[in-house]
């Protein structure tokens, strides 16, 4: 399939993948964009993965002020290297990433951030729920589970849909990055800070 110039651009501008890369994500997917797009994200899946043992020692501590001054986020991104730290890619990935800390206000990076006794106590309450439904144990088993996820899904950072864009979760966001820049690139910790609520504690 011939694949022209201006449908590699569109893919690069969407990904920030290489130009053949992308020729070679369109052609697998036979033109489509959308296709092209998840084909690459794969990619990038493998290549975070390899890089999963890598550390990622250097980084950013990034300051972000909501305006009006009322609510502000401190976020530690890391990275492997101070090169990689100073790039525009890497700051803007920090300030998307502050951001949506300071919108969503979660609770912890991922699922093993959450405190059990928190996770138990949705459980309960969701149980509570379900069984008012009526339904027998096992269909009620289904609904708590179905909760739980939808309840990881909007606490934990990197499960939740980017504000910028929803199709994609925080956790993509990262992925392509990671694809982008070549390095090993996390999320360590953060601390949201909003007028009139208690001392927040840093999440990790």
């Amino acid at each position: 399939m011939n694949i022209d110039a201006k449908q590699v651009r569109d893919l690069r501008e969407k990904t920030g993948a290489g130009m053949m890369d992308c020729k070679r994500a369109l052609m697998e997917a036979n033109g489509d964009l959308e296709k092209a797009i998840e084909n690459l994200r794969k990619s990038g899946i493998a290549k975070a993965e390899k890089k999963g043992v890598r550390q990622a020692k250097d980084g950013l501590v990034f300051p972000y002020i909501h305006p009006g001054g009322r609510l502000g986020v401190l976020a530690e991104i890391g990275c492997e290297t101070d090169f990689v730290a100073k790039t525009e890619d890497f700051q803007r990935l920090c300030k998307d990433i502050a951001m949506q800390i300071a919108a969503t206000n979660p609770i912890a990076i991922g699922r093993d951030g959450i405190d059990v006794s928190i996770l138990n106590h949705e459980k309960d309450i969701f149980l509570a729920q379900a069984k008012d439904t009526g339904k027998p144990a096992n269909i009620l088993e289904k609904i708590v589970a179905g909760r739980i996820e939808k309840f990881y899904q909007e606490n934990c950072l990197l499960e939740q849909p980017f504000i910028k864009d929803p199709n994609k979760k925080v956790s993509d966001l990262l992925t392509e990055i990671v694809a982008k820049l070549g390095e090993k690139i996390e999320v360590n910790r953060f601390t949201r800070y909003e007028i009139g609520e208690a001392v927040p504690a840093s999440k990790n």
